[in-house]
């Protein structure tokens, strides 16, 4: 195999908000780059709207690497609750051969382990639950591998708490973890805390070790407009720089909240307000 295996993770674009410089960017260092793949852990859109995931897919598959795509909460329709618990995921069409896409990369897989659900027995559906189900394709995924075959798991949520400003409150993260530390994992990739972080975790079944990425939204925490630089060795190692847009001020770049002005107007179709257990106002945003 080759000497490195470049990836590039990125997460939380929030197409409705998004940063168009970070996203020039990014663009400009894929082509020129030239990973081998492209990593994305969710949060596609803002409000899930039809000319988000437009915007969204055109950029994606416009990148010059093959791509996977993990569903963040935001990405779930927010207005139309049929949609939500029926088609939840009608809006990915036309992306749909990079969403939960397993990869086979040069000595390492990617495998996909979905963290958003369409609904959860709790308020605040924008955490992250990992139901049964999912965990066990995760884990078959894995299980199948070829011996010697490092992998990678990509989700949304960070399946425990990081120490960010960003929550996740993943139902079911303790036990995915150490699932997946017990097969060896080399990392778990996730987004949703819109700062990137990178540490070792233990779990009842050993360490392992947890890789977040940044925002290339307004929506920024502590850190500016961010991706990760993944190179893979032929050794095994795992190596890991945040690259931002450090000459831009922070406060330039931020945005503390959603003002009402920028909530964008109504699809044809939309209800005014939502109904049911998706609030009406503003969800916490991570």
């Amino acid at each position: 195999m080759a000497d490195s295996t470049l990836l590039f993770h990125l997460s939380d674009i929030h197409f409705g908000l998004e940063h168009n410089r970070a996203l020039d960017w990014v663009a400009a260092e894929v082509a020129a780059r030239k990973p081998a793949a492209v990593l994305i852990t969710g949060d596609l859109t803002m409000r899930a709207r039809s000319r988000e995931f437009a915007a969204a897919r055109d950029w994606i598959l416009s990148l010059a690497a093959p791509v996977t795509v993990e569903v963040g909460n935001h990405d779930l329709p927010y207005f139309n609750l049929y949609e939500r618990f029926f088609d939840p995921y009608a809006k990915f069409r036309g992306m749909e051969s990079v969403v939960e896409k397993e990869l086979d990369l040069p000595g390492i897989a990617v495998i996909p382990l979905k963290t958003a659900v369409r609904m959860q027995p709790r308020l605040n559906w924008s955490k992250g639950w990992v139901s049964r189900r999912a965990l066990d394709k995760c884990l078959a995924a894995l299980d199948a591998l070829p011996a010697g075959k490092r992998a990678i798991v990509t989700v949304h949520h960070p399946l425990v708490e990081v120490g960010t400003r960003g929550t996740a409150m993943t139902h079911g993260g303790t036990r995915a973890l150490a699932e997946l530390a017990k097969r060896g994992v080399l990392a778990v990739l996730s987004g949703h805390v819109h700062d990137p972080f990178d540490l070792m975790r233990e779990t009842a079944n050993g360490p392992i070790r947890m890789i977040g990425a940044g925002t290339l939204s307004q929506r920024i925490r502590s850190t500016p407009q961010s991706f990760n630089e993944l190179t893979f060795d032929s050794d095994g190692r795992l190596c890991v720089e945040a690259r931002n847009l450090q000459d831009v001020p922070t406060e330039a770049m931020k945005i503390d909240d959603v003002p009402e002005d920028a909530r964008p107007p109504r699809e044809p179709g939309e209800p005014i307000a939502p109904v049911g257990a998706v609030p009406r106002t503003d969800p916490p945003v991570h």
